[in-house]
């Protein structure tokens, strides 16, 4: 049996991460991580293949190395894992740049062009922020800022989660996706504001498709409450209530 479950785990603690995190990251259900540590079950090979991508390692470091028998003590080598760690740098595509987005995505000049940032909480990865306007995901405001994640293919996608997808015909939006059965070629795209009735979009016409991770957005204004408008707002509903009790008499 290969050493690739026990390694797991130790890589798992050695970020930190519970096993619904780690699950989340290789996009398999936190059971299967269970299984995978207690050596109930071999990893699929494209699980491993995630597991080499996040920690840098080679199929061989997973399978065939005992990576916790390295004569550095967990926390030696966690703390060194921290310190060397990278902050992941975000570009940043605002509204007024969505357009050219559109055209330039796959150019990597472009894409170098783009404001960058960093958040301290956000592990490596490969991430992207996207200027959202409109009311069609409320309660999630206009104007906010969407960090998503890379999804590099449909399998990927969970169902009701808020994705940004980038397509020709539908240019950049902000939606949750309902994922289909596997013989169809389409996604249905859902607002969050329900005055927006879902649609479809051709799996071939999409560009890109970013897991929304985090949201960026202003605080909210005080409201200014008009003491008239209230009173007047109370006076209705008296009048209504005193109308339905004459009626019921």
């Amino acid at each position: 049996m290969s050493n690739a479950g026990k390694n797991f785990k130790y890589l798992r603690k050695l970020r930190g991460w519970t096993q619904e995190d780690f699950a989340n990251k290789l996009n398999i259900k936190r059971s299967l991580v269970g299984a995978y540590e207690e050596e109930r079950a071999e990893p699929r090979l494209e699980v491993i293949e995630t597991v080499c991508g996040i920690f840098k390692l080679s199929m061989e470091d997973v399978f065939l190395k005992d990576l916790s028998d390295s004569g550095e003590s967990y926390l030696a080598k966690r703390r060194r894992l921290k310190m060397a760690s990278e902050k992941a740098s975000i570009q940043f595509v605002p509204v007024k740049a969505a357009a050219g987005y559109l055209a330039g995505y796959n150019d990597p000049e472009f894409v170098d062009e783009l404001n960058t940032f960093t958040l301290p909480m956000m592990a490596s990865g490969n991430y992207r922020a996207f200027e959202i306007i409109g009311d069609s995901m409320l309660p999630t405001p206009s104007g906010s800022v969407i960090v998503g994640e890379k999804i590099e293919n449909l399998e990927s996608i969970k169902s009701n989660q808020a994705y940004i997808v980038v397509s020709n015909k539908e240019g950049i939006v902000y939606k949750r996706i309902q994922k289909p059965p596997k013989a169809k070629a389409t996604l249905t795209l859902v607002s969050d504001n329900p005055n927006y009735p879902p649609y479809s979009v051709d799996a071939n016409d999409i560009a890109e498709i970013w897991q929304a991770q985090m949201i960026i957005s202003r605080p909210p204004e005080k409201p200014i409450w008009d003491v008239d408008q209230l009173s007047n707002v109370v006076n209705s509903l008296q009048q209504q209530v005193s109308s339905l009790k004459r009626q019921f008499k």
